[in-house]
Protein backbone atom coordinates (compact mmCIF):
# COMPACT_ATOMS: atom_id res chain seq x y z
CA UNK A 1 0.00 0.00 0.00
CA UNK A 2 0.94 3.35 -0.80
CA UNK A 3 0.33 4.24 3.14
CA UNK A 4 2.51 2.21 4.38
CA UNK A 5 5.68 4.08 2.09
CA UNK A 6 4.67 7.21 4.67
CA UNK A 7 5.00 4.82 7.50
CA UNK A 8 9.10 4.00 6.74
CA UNK A 9 9.93 7.73 7.79
CA UNK A 10 7.63 8.27 10.63
CA UNK A 11 9.54 6.67 14.03
CA UNK A 12 6.99 4.58 16.00
CA UNK A 13 7.67 3.90 19.11
CA UNK A 14 5.39 1.21 21.32
CA UNK A 15 5.39 1.34 24.77
CA UNK A 16 1.98 -0.76 25.48
CA UNK A 17 3.75 -4.27 25.62
CA UNK A 18 6.79 -4.97 27.60
CA UNK A 19 8.60 -8.14 27.93
CA UNK A 20 11.34 -7.77 31.19
CA UNK A 21 13.99 -10.63 31.47
CA UNK A 22 14.69 -11.19 35.06
CA UNK A 23 18.55 -12.64 35.93
CA UNK A 24 17.74 -12.43 39.74
CA UNK A 25 17.83 -15.34 41.99
CA UNK A 26 15.35 -18.43 42.21
CA UNK A 27 14.28 -16.50 45.92
CA UNK A 28 13.42 -13.50 43.78
CA UNK A 29 11.68 -15.49 41.65
CA UNK A 30 9.49 -16.78 44.67
CA UNK A 31 8.13 -13.16 46.36
CA UNK A 32 5.35 -12.02 45.02
CA UNK A 33 5.61 -8.62 43.55
CA UNK A 34 3.44 -6.10 44.26
CA UNK A 35 1.36 -4.54 41.08
CA UNK A 36 1.67 -1.22 40.41
CA UNK A 37 -0.65 1.25 39.38
CA UNK A 38 0.01 1.82 35.21
CA UNK A 39 -1.86 4.39 33.24
CA UNK A 40 -4.63 3.66 30.72
CA UNK A 41 -3.81 2.70 27.37
CA UNK A 42 -3.24 5.24 24.78
CA UNK A 43 -6.07 5.70 22.45
CA UNK A 44 -5.95 3.02 19.16
CA UNK A 45 -4.89 5.30 16.23
CA UNK A 46 -6.93 5.47 13.41
CA UNK A 47 -5.68 4.65 9.81
CA UNK A 48 -7.30 7.10 8.24
CA UNK A 49 -6.27 10.27 10.93
CA UNK A 50 -2.70 8.93 10.80
CA UNK A 51 -2.96 9.56 6.28
CA UNK A 52 -4.18 12.86 7.41
CA UNK A 53 -1.35 13.68 9.50
CA UNK A 54 1.28 12.47 6.93
CA UNK A 55 -0.69 13.82 4.54
CA UNK A 56 -0.43 17.34 5.95
CA UNK A 57 2.75 17.15 6.84
CA UNK A 58 4.33 16.32 3.55
CA UNK A 59 1.99 19.49 2.28
CA UNK A 60 3.82 21.41 4.33
CA UNK A 61 7.18 20.69 3.86
CA UNK A 62 6.52 21.14 0.02
CA UNK A 63 5.00 24.55 1.30
CA UNK A 64 8.22 25.33 2.86
CA UNK A 65 10.11 24.13 -0.14
CA UNK A 66 8.58 26.59 -2.59
CA UNK A 67 8.80 30.14 -2.64
CA UNK A 68 5.51 32.33 -2.81
CA UNK A 69 4.05 35.21 -3.89
CA UNK A 70 0.69 37.14 -3.80
CA UNK A 71 -0.96 39.25 -6.02
CA UNK A 72 -3.61 41.28 -5.01
CA UNK A 73 -4.85 43.03 -8.19
CA UNK A 74 -8.07 44.52 -9.48
CA UNK A 75 -9.66 42.02 -12.44
CA UNK A 76 -8.67 44.78 -14.85
CA UNK A 77 -5.41 45.24 -13.31
CA UNK A 78 -4.82 41.61 -13.83
CA UNK A 79 -6.10 41.33 -17.29
CA UNK A 80 -3.84 44.15 -18.28
CA UNK A 81 -0.70 42.35 -16.34
CA UNK A 82 -1.39 38.92 -17.85
CA UNK A 83 -0.89 37.68 -15.13
CA UNK A 84 -1.99 33.76 -16.03
CA UNK A 85 1.52 34.08 -17.77
CA UNK A 86 3.15 35.60 -15.16
CA UNK A 87 2.67 32.54 -13.03
CA UNK A 88 3.63 30.43 -15.84
CA UNK A 89 7.08 32.01 -15.47
CA UNK A 90 7.26 32.09 -11.77
CA UNK A 91 6.09 28.25 -12.02
CA UNK A 92 9.47 27.40 -13.68
CA UNK A 93 11.49 28.90 -11.48
CA UNK A 94 9.87 27.01 -8.14
CA UNK A 95 8.06 30.12 -7.01
CA UNK A 96 3.90 29.93 -6.32
CA UNK A 97 2.02 32.69 -7.64
CA UNK A 98 -1.20 33.12 -5.53
CA UNK A 99 -4.19 35.62 -6.19
CA UNK A 100 -5.23 37.04 -3.08
CA UNK A 101 -9.26 37.26 -2.30
CA UNK A 102 -9.64 40.07 0.00
CA UNK A 103 -13.28 39.06 0.60
CA UNK A 104 -11.26 35.68 2.41
CA UNK A 105 -9.16 35.38 5.20
CA UNK A 106 -5.81 36.05 4.15
CA UNK A 107 -4.53 33.71 6.88
CA UNK A 108 -5.69 30.80 4.92
CA UNK A 109 -4.19 32.04 1.72
CA UNK A 110 -0.69 32.32 3.01
CA UNK A 111 2.38 32.08 3.55
CA UNK A 112 3.67 34.57 1.60
CA UNK A 113 7.73 35.71 0.85
CA UNK A 114 6.16 38.69 -1.05
CA UNK A 115 3.00 40.28 -1.76
CA UNK A 116 2.38 42.74 -4.92
CA UNK A 117 -0.65 44.36 -4.77
CA UNK A 118 -2.51 47.49 -6.60
CA UNK A 119 -4.65 48.59 -3.72
CA UNK A 120 -5.87 52.08 -5.23
CA UNK A 121 -9.66 51.61 -5.40
CA UNK A 122 -9.46 49.93 -1.87
CA UNK A 123 -7.56 52.85 -0.20
CA UNK A 124 -9.97 55.73 -1.62
CA UNK A 125 -13.16 53.82 -1.20
CA UNK A 126 -12.40 53.01 2.05
CA UNK A 127 -12.50 57.17 2.85
CA UNK A 128 -16.22 56.29 2.22
CA UNK A 129 -17.52 52.97 2.27
CA UNK A 130 -17.46 50.81 5.48
CA UNK A 131 -16.89 47.49 3.17
CA UNK A 132 -13.67 49.05 1.57
CA UNK A 133 -12.96 50.02 5.22
CA UNK A 134 -12.87 46.36 6.25
CA UNK A 135 -11.00 45.16 3.79
CA UNK A 136 -8.29 47.05 4.20
CA UNK A 137 -8.38 47.01 7.71
CA UNK A 138 -8.08 42.95 7.50
CA UNK A 139 -5.03 43.37 4.65
CA UNK A 140 -3.24 45.79 7.53
CA UNK A 141 -3.98 43.31 9.92
CA UNK A 142 -2.39 40.38 8.07
CA UNK A 143 0.38 43.05 7.07
CA UNK A 144 1.37 43.97 10.55
CA UNK A 145 1.30 39.82 12.25
CA UNK A 146 3.61 39.07 8.93
CA UNK A 147 6.68 41.31 9.14
CA UNK A 148 8.60 38.87 7.21
CA UNK A 149 6.47 39.72 4.38
CA UNK A 150 7.85 42.17 1.83
CA UNK A 151 4.59 44.03 0.68
CA UNK A 152 5.41 45.60 -2.69
CA UNK A 153 4.74 48.60 -2.39
CA UNK A 154 3.98 49.88 1.27
CA UNK A 155 0.86 51.48 1.76
CA UNK A 156 1.61 54.81 3.40
CA UNK A 157 3.74 55.03 0.31
CA UNK A 158 0.98 54.63 -2.28
CA UNK A 159 -1.70 56.28 0.22
CA UNK A 160 0.90 59.85 -0.65
CA UNK A 161 0.92 59.18 -4.27
CA UNK A 162 -2.47 59.06 -4.41
CA UNK A 163 -2.78 63.03 -2.63
CA UNK A 164 -0.91 65.24 -6.13
CA UNK A 165 -1.11 67.82 -3.19
CA UNK A 166 1.22 65.26 -1.36
CA UNK A 167 3.05 63.91 -4.47
CA UNK A 168 3.82 67.49 -6.02
CA UNK A 169 5.79 68.69 -2.60
CA UNK A 170 7.89 65.58 -3.45
CA UNK A 171 8.32 66.51 -6.86
CA UNK A 172 8.98 70.18 -6.16
CA UNK A 173 11.79 69.50 -4.07
CA UNK A 174 13.50 67.51 -6.72
CA UNK A 175 15.60 70.70 -8.35
CA UNK A 176 17.01 71.01 -4.55
CA UNK A 177 17.97 67.73 -3.78
CA UNK A 178 19.25 66.68 -7.46
CA UNK A 179 21.08 70.38 -8.39
CA UNK A 180 23.96 69.44 -10.26
CA UNK A 181 21.82 66.87 -12.90
CA UNK A 182 19.40 69.61 -14.32
CA UNK A 183 15.87 68.26 -12.55
CA UNK A 184 13.35 70.03 -11.83
CA UNK A 185 9.56 70.38 -11.69
CA UNK A 186 6.71 73.41 -12.94
CA UNK A 187 5.53 75.26 -10.38
CA UNK A 188 2.33 74.24 -9.36
CA UNK A 189 -0.40 75.70 -6.59
CA UNK A 190 -2.99 73.75 -4.67
CA UNK A 191 -6.60 74.78 -4.85
CA UNK A 192 -9.17 74.55 -2.14
CA UNK A 193 -11.22 77.34 -3.37
CA UNK A 194 -13.34 78.31 -6.73
CA UNK A 195 -12.93 81.65 -6.18
CA UNK A 196 -11.34 83.42 -8.81
CA UNK A 197 -9.97 86.22 -7.69
CA UNK A 198 -8.25 84.19 -4.93
CA UNK A 199 -6.70 81.81 -7.09
CA UNK A 200 -5.12 84.53 -9.72
CA UNK A 201 -3.32 85.85 -6.32
CA UNK A 202 -1.85 82.95 -5.60
CA UNK A 203 -0.94 82.71 -9.78
CA UNK A 204 0.84 85.11 -9.33
CA UNK A 205 2.42 85.54 -6.02
CA UNK A 206 3.90 81.75 -6.93
CA UNK A 207 5.04 82.95 -10.29
CA UNK A 208 2.79 80.86 -12.37
CA UNK A 209 2.68 81.00 -16.18
CA UNK A 210 -0.18 80.52 -18.83
CA UNK A 211 -1.21 78.48 -20.07
CA UNK A 212 -1.95 76.56 -17.19
CA UNK A 213 -2.90 72.73 -16.49
CA UNK A 214 -5.76 71.80 -14.12
CA UNK A 215 -5.78 68.17 -12.47
CA UNK A 216 -7.82 66.86 -10.26
CA UNK A 217 -6.36 66.22 -6.65
CA UNK A 218 -7.03 62.36 -6.36
CA UNK A 219 -4.67 60.84 -8.91
CA UNK A 220 -6.66 57.82 -9.19
CA UNK A 221 -9.81 56.41 -11.29
CA UNK A 222 -11.24 57.72 -14.53
CA UNK A 223 -11.80 60.97 -12.84
CA UNK A 224 -8.25 61.40 -12.77
CA UNK A 225 -7.61 61.57 -16.10
CA UNK A 226 -9.69 63.99 -17.01
CA UNK A 227 -8.07 67.42 -17.46
CA UNK A 228 -7.85 70.83 -18.88
CA UNK A 229 -5.91 73.89 -20.43
CA UNK A 230 -6.50 77.16 -19.08
CA UNK A 231 -5.32 79.90 -21.24
CA UNK A 232 -5.89 83.08 -18.85
CA UNK A 233 -7.85 84.50 -15.94
CA UNK A 234 -11.21 84.20 -17.47
CA UNK A 235 -10.89 80.49 -18.14
CA UNK A 236 -10.17 79.86 -14.15
CA UNK A 237 -13.33 79.66 -13.94
CA UNK A 238 -13.51 76.24 -15.11
CA UNK A 239 -11.49 75.00 -11.96
CA UNK A 240 -13.32 72.58 -9.85
CA UNK A 241 -11.51 72.72 -6.85
CA UNK A 242 -9.51 70.42 -4.96
CA UNK A 243 -7.19 69.97 -7.61
CA UNK A 244 -3.19 71.07 -8.72
CA UNK A 245 -2.72 74.15 -11.05
CA UNK A 246 0.54 73.55 -13.11
CA UNK A 247 2.34 75.50 -15.21
CA UNK A 248 2.46 74.15 -18.72
CA UNK A 249 5.95 73.82 -20.15
CA UNK A 250 6.17 73.20 -24.32
CA UNK A 251 7.82 70.03 -24.76
CA UNK A 252 7.60 69.32 -28.10
CA UNK A 253 4.49 67.03 -27.86
CA UNK A 254 6.89 64.15 -26.43
CA UNK A 255 6.05 62.55 -23.10
CA UNK A 256 8.97 60.20 -21.92
CA UNK A 257 7.89 57.48 -19.52
CA UNK A 258 9.79 56.09 -17.29
CA UNK A 259 8.99 52.96 -15.88
CA UNK A 260 10.40 52.04 -12.91
CA UNK A 261 11.24 47.40 -11.23
CA UNK A 262 12.98 47.63 -8.16
CA UNK A 263 16.93 48.87 -9.63
CA UNK A 264 15.86 48.94 -13.01
CA UNK A 265 14.33 51.31 -15.15
CA UNK A 266 12.46 52.02 -18.83
CA UNK A 267 12.01 54.39 -20.55
CA UNK A 268 9.18 54.38 -23.35
CA UNK A 269 8.25 57.81 -25.70
CA UNK A 270 4.42 58.86 -26.04
CA UNK A 271 2.70 61.56 -27.58
CA UNK A 272 1.86 64.35 -25.76
CA UNK A 273 0.27 68.00 -26.27
CA UNK A 274 1.82 69.57 -28.74
CA UNK A 275 3.22 73.49 -28.01
CA UNK A 276 1.31 76.29 -27.07
CA UNK A 277 1.93 80.30 -27.34
CA UNK A 278 3.32 81.40 -23.13
CA UNK A 279 1.41 84.01 -21.83
CA UNK A 280 -2.23 84.33 -21.38
CA UNK A 281 -4.47 85.06 -24.29
CA UNK A 282 -8.24 85.03 -25.18
CA UNK A 283 -8.96 81.23 -25.90
CA UNK A 284 -11.36 78.85 -24.57
CA UNK A 285 -10.46 76.00 -21.70
CA UNK A 286 -9.13 72.84 -23.69
CA UNK A 287 -10.92 70.47 -21.87
CA UNK A 288 -9.38 66.40 -22.60
CA UNK A 289 -8.67 63.23 -21.24
CA UNK A 290 -5.02 62.13 -21.34
CA UNK A 291 -5.03 58.36 -21.88
CA UNK A 292 -6.58 59.98 -25.20
CA UNK A 293 -3.07 62.35 -25.87
CA UNK A 294 -0.94 60.00 -24.25
CA UNK A 295 -1.56 56.61 -24.99
CA UNK A 296 1.04 54.60 -27.53
CA UNK A 297 -2.48 54.65 -30.25
CA UNK A 298 -3.57 57.79 -29.33
CA UNK A 299 -4.00 60.32 -32.35
CA UNK A 300 -5.18 63.45 -31.38
CA UNK A 301 -5.01 67.13 -32.87
CA UNK A 302 -4.01 68.31 -29.43
CA UNK A 303 -0.40 66.09 -30.20
CA UNK A 304 -0.03 67.40 -33.86
CA UNK A 305 3.49 69.54 -34.11
CA UNK A 306 4.62 71.48 -37.01
CA UNK A 307 6.51 69.79 -39.44
CA UNK A 308 9.59 72.30 -39.20
CA UNK A 309 9.64 71.72 -35.04
CA UNK A 310 12.83 70.10 -34.38
CA UNK A 311 12.97 67.18 -32.66
CA UNK A 312 14.14 67.11 -28.67
CA UNK A 313 17.08 65.14 -28.02
CA UNK A 314 16.11 62.02 -25.23
CA UNK A 315 16.56 63.10 -21.61
CA UNK A 316 20.53 62.23 -20.67
CA UNK A 317 20.78 58.69 -19.17
CA UNK A 318 23.04 59.99 -16.19
CA UNK A 319 19.52 62.18 -15.28
CA UNK A 320 17.46 59.50 -15.30
CA UNK A 321 19.46 57.14 -13.13
CA UNK A 322 19.60 59.98 -10.65
CA UNK A 323 16.10 60.99 -10.82
CA UNK A 324 15.21 57.27 -10.09
CA UNK A 325 17.48 56.82 -7.58
CA UNK A 326 16.46 59.64 -5.58
CA UNK A 327 12.86 58.90 -6.01
CA UNK A 328 13.25 55.44 -4.96
CA UNK A 329 14.99 56.50 -1.84
CA UNK A 330 12.20 59.17 -1.23
CA UNK A 331 9.25 57.16 -1.81
CA UNK A 332 10.54 53.73 -0.30
CA UNK A 333 8.65 52.30 -3.48
CA UNK A 334 10.03 49.70 -6.49
CA UNK A 335 7.11 49.84 -9.22
CA UNK A 336 6.15 53.43 -10.17
CA UNK A 337 5.66 55.28 -13.18
CA UNK A 338 7.29 59.03 -13.90
CA UNK A 339 6.15 61.27 -16.22
CA UNK A 340 8.97 63.52 -17.75
CA UNK A 341 8.82 66.05 -19.99
CA UNK A 342 12.12 67.92 -21.79
CA UNK A 343 11.41 71.43 -21.85
CA UNK A 344 12.19 72.87 -25.37
CA UNK A 345 13.79 75.97 -24.35
CA UNK A 346 16.15 75.21 -21.59
CA UNK A 347 16.10 70.79 -22.40
CA UNK A 348 16.18 70.73 -18.71
CA UNK A 349 14.35 67.27 -17.51
CA UNK A 350 10.93 68.08 -15.99
CA UNK A 351 9.02 66.15 -13.91
CA UNK A 352 5.14 66.33 -14.02
CA UNK A 353 3.63 63.34 -12.18
CA UNK A 354 4.66 59.95 -10.70
CA UNK A 355 2.32 57.12 -10.94
CA UNK A 356 1.32 53.68 -8.73
CA UNK A 357 2.36 50.84 -9.99
CA UNK A 358 1.65 51.53 -14.07
CA UNK A 359 0.99 49.53 -16.94
CA UNK A 360 4.49 49.10 -18.28
CA UNK A 361 3.47 49.01 -21.96
CA UNK A 362 6.35 48.86 -24.71
CA UNK A 363 8.67 47.42 -21.69
CA UNK A 364 9.02 44.09 -23.03
CA UNK A 365 11.54 43.04 -20.26
CA UNK A 366 8.90 43.81 -17.40
CA UNK A 367 8.20 40.34 -16.53
CA UNK A 368 11.49 39.18 -16.14
CA UNK A 369 12.72 42.28 -14.42
CA UNK A 370 9.96 41.92 -12.00
CA UNK A 371 10.73 38.05 -11.68
CA UNK A 372 14.25 39.18 -10.93
CA UNK A 373 13.49 41.58 -8.27
CA UNK A 374 11.22 39.29 -6.02
CA UNK A 375 13.96 36.23 -6.70
CA UNK A 376 16.46 39.31 -4.88
CA UNK A 377 13.96 39.68 -2.32
CA UNK A 378 13.31 35.83 -1.36
CA UNK A 379 17.28 35.23 -1.25
CA UNK A 380 17.33 37.42 1.64
CA UNK A 381 14.87 35.69 3.84
CA UNK A 382 14.21 33.05 5.85
CA UNK A 383 11.98 29.89 4.76
CA UNK A 384 8.49 29.98 4.74
CA UNK A 385 7.04 28.35 7.65
CA UNK A 386 3.52 26.46 6.70
CA UNK A 387 0.35 27.27 8.47
CA UNK A 388 -0.52 24.03 9.52
CA UNK A 389 -4.55 23.18 9.47
CA UNK A 390 -5.13 21.82 13.39
CA UNK A 391 -7.21 19.02 12.06
CA UNK A 392 -4.49 17.69 10.57
CA UNK A 393 -2.73 17.22 14.10
CA UNK A 394 -5.50 15.55 15.74
CA UNK A 395 -4.94 12.03 17.32
CA UNK A 396 -8.84 11.55 17.93
CA UNK A 397 -10.16 8.93 15.28
CA UNK A 398 -13.74 9.88 13.77
CA UNK A 399 -16.50 8.16 14.93
CA UNK A 400 -17.13 6.18 11.49
CA UNK A 401 -13.65 5.13 11.66
CA UNK A 402 -13.20 1.75 12.69
CA UNK A 403 -9.80 0.41 11.68
CA UNK A 404 -6.64 0.69 14.39
CA UNK A 405 -3.20 0.78 14.22
CA UNK A 406 -1.34 -1.21 16.64
CA UNK A 407 -4.08 -1.17 19.47
CA UNK A 408 -2.70 -0.61 22.86
CA UNK A 409 -3.27 -2.94 25.09
CA UNK A 410 -2.38 -2.83 29.33
CA UNK A 411 -0.27 -5.31 30.25
CA UNK A 412 1.15 -6.56 33.61
CA UNK A 413 3.73 -8.80 33.99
Amino acid sequence: MKFFCYLQSIPLVSVSCISYNCNASSTCKKKKKKKKAIDPPPPPLCLATLYRSLHGLCESRKQMARRRVGFCLSDKKRRRMNLSAFADLCAGRGIDVVEIDLSQPMGSQGPFNVIVHKLSDVIVEAEYDSQSQELLSNFQNYISAHPQTVLLDPLPAMTKLLDRFASYRIMSQLQNTVKDKSICCPPYLEINTSERSAIQAAIQSKQLSYPLICKTRVAHGSCSHEMSLIFSEVGLCDVRPPCVLQSFVNHGAVLHKVFVVGDDHFTVERPSLKNFPPGPCDRSTIFFNSHDVSKPESSSHLTALDDSMPRLPPPSNEAMVALVRHLRAELGMALFGVDVIVNIHTHTLTVIDINIFPGYEGVPQFFSSLLNYIESIMEKQEPLQPVVDPSLASTQPPSDCNETLCPAEGKTS
